[in-house]
């Protein structure tokens, strides 16, 4: 075998890319392995395409290590970068060094110092669900929107029956089944009274069966669904 035509391994250079993302462009910017200076490569849209195209024009693959901080885009990005094959690392902003005094963010800025931190192994990445693990955290974080509705329109009732005058008869415990006989009693001698009493009533009505729904749910995939075991 003659060993001069066999392939050499190739040496990479890692790249440590620093992204920040908001909800239409992303800024991006890289700092190669060792202790050059970052670069920042420039402000891409949000989009598949757009992201695609700038990774292959980074790098291959096995070249880049890239981060971007937790935030309100969720982990559509994450999970894109690695159906491509590119590591990637979602950030805790809140454990993100800050240099004293240093209060000025821009988007480029943000970008070059997420790649140096990342470069310099002085970011903490944080645990990125399943979609699954996602689905049910939506699931939970539905029903407390409901619970902080159902409390709202209760105040809302509330509030009206101080205002003209109305309260609950000894002994009954607010929102008891006597409480929802007494209220379904109440009269009101103007239309606009009844009319808005009712609206309020009606809403509180509708978000308990929405939290009943949600619940149902809840239930059903904690008896059955991925994490019931």
């Amino acid at each position: 075998m003659d060993l001069q035509r066999l392939p050499v391994p190739r040496e990479y250079n890692t790249k440590y890319v620093g992204l920040d993302v908001s909800k239409e462009k992303i800024a991006v910017a890289v700092a190669d392995e060792g202790r050059s200076k970052p670069r920042y490569i420039g402000m891409i849209d949000y989009t598949v395409g757009a992201i695609d195209k700038i990774m292959k024009k980074l790098g291959e693959s096995a070249e880049l290590q890239v981060c971007y901080e937790a935030g309100a885009v969720g982990y559509g990005l994450y999970r894109l970068l690695t159906h491509l094959d590119i590591p990637c690392e979602v950030i805790a902003p809140s454990l993100i060094p800050q240099k004293p005094g240093d209060k000025v963010k821009t988007d480029k800025r943000d970008a070059l110092n997420l790649a140096t931190l990342y470069r310099a192994g002085e970011l903490t990445p944080i645990f990125v669900p399943t979609e699954d693990d996602e689905a049910l955290r939506d699931l939970v974080r539905g029903r407390e929107d409901v619970k902080e509705d159902e409390k709202r329109a209760k105040h809302r009732v509330n509030h009206f029956l101080l205002r003209n005058g109305r309260k609950e008869p000894e002994g009954v415990r607010k929102w008891s089944v006597r409480y929802w006989e007494w209220l379904h009693t109440l009269t009101f001698k103007r239309l606009t009274s009844r009319s808005i009493f009712q609206e309020y009533v009606q809403q509180l009505r509708e978000s308990q069966q929405r939290l009943k729904r949600l619940e149902k749910i809840i239930k059903e995939e904690a008896e059955n669904g991925v994490h019931a075991p």
